[in-house]
């Protein structure tokens, strides 16, 4: 699938349910070094189920959701509905459908690589006030460093349909983020995030990737009969850990 609104068509459910959260470390830095504070307006583009969103509502008073995927936007809408400052809109990067100088803050979670950069930077200059911050957020699985780990890296190798061609580290890699923000300088941090699964829970997780064959497509059923094994010979007390790295690039939009 070409359309990149569409790539998680059929997985909302277990991306909602199985996707990692972020680190409160990630609030923590907005507020101390992005002025995030209670009052910010904050647009969290490409907000898909509301994992992101759900973070920042717990500190700032208006989160405005931007999601083109009707599945994924439907989902963060019930599932956050608990929300007061709570908005929800159709639209995408390059068209937010946002007034101009309304927002404070701009985030993204695990969503930057599949936008436009060129056409996403004007449309995020136009929506930004004055001095407004623009925040990349990825959970960058570690693919080696334990056997599991390992082990879980080669499956995907083995059945995923265009991994390679989707990695978020090949498509937003760090050349193409300070292009987005040049002249401007743009910081980054690092923080380690941890999830602990049980074999529903990893089958649940391969399978929110839009990388993996789905039921009824080739190699699905032998690959989950592989992800058993892989989970039987490193499981812990019926438990495996996919350990990331949270990574943070902020800083000025130009403009």
């Amino acid at each position: 699938m070409t359309d990149p609104t569409q790539r998680f068509a059929g997985r909302v459910d277990d991306y909602a349910r199985y996707r990692p959260g972020y680190p409160p470390e990630v609030v923590e830095l907005l507020r101390r070094d992005c002025g995030l504070t209670g009052n910010c307006v904050v647009a969290d583009v490409g907000s898909g189920t509301g994992i992101l969103a759900r973070l920042l509502l717990d500190s700032v008073n208006r989160v405005i959701m931007v999601e083109p995927n009707d599945g994924m936007r439907h989902a963060a809408e019930w599932l956050l509905s608990g929300y007061a400052g709570l908005e929800s809109v159709a639209g995408t990067a390059e068209a937010t459908t946002l007034p101009e100088n309304s927002v404070d803050l701009i985030s993204v979670g695990q969503a930057f690589h599949w936008f436009d950069p060129a056409a996403a930077r004007v449309e995020f200059g136009r929506v930004l006030k004055q001095g407004g911050t623009v925040v990349l957020v990825w959970n960058a699985r570690r693919k080696s460093g334990g056997p599991f780990l390992e082990a879980y890296e080669r499956l995907l190798d083995a059945y995923a349909t265009d991994y390679a061609e989707v990695d978020h580290e090949k498509r937003a890699g760090p050349e193409k983020i300070h292009t987005f923000f040049a002249p401007n300088p743009i910081r980054m941090a690092t923080f380690e995030n941890r999830q602990v699964l049980d074999l529903d829970g990893l089958r649940g997780r391969m399978l929110s990737s839009s990388y993996v064959p789905t039921k009824g497509q080739p190699g699905h059923r032998e690959m989950l009969t592989e992800l058993e094994h892989v989970f039987s010979e490193h499981e812990k007390d019926g438990l495996v850990t996919i350990t990331y790295d949270t990574r943070v690039y902020y800083g000025p939009l130009a403009r």
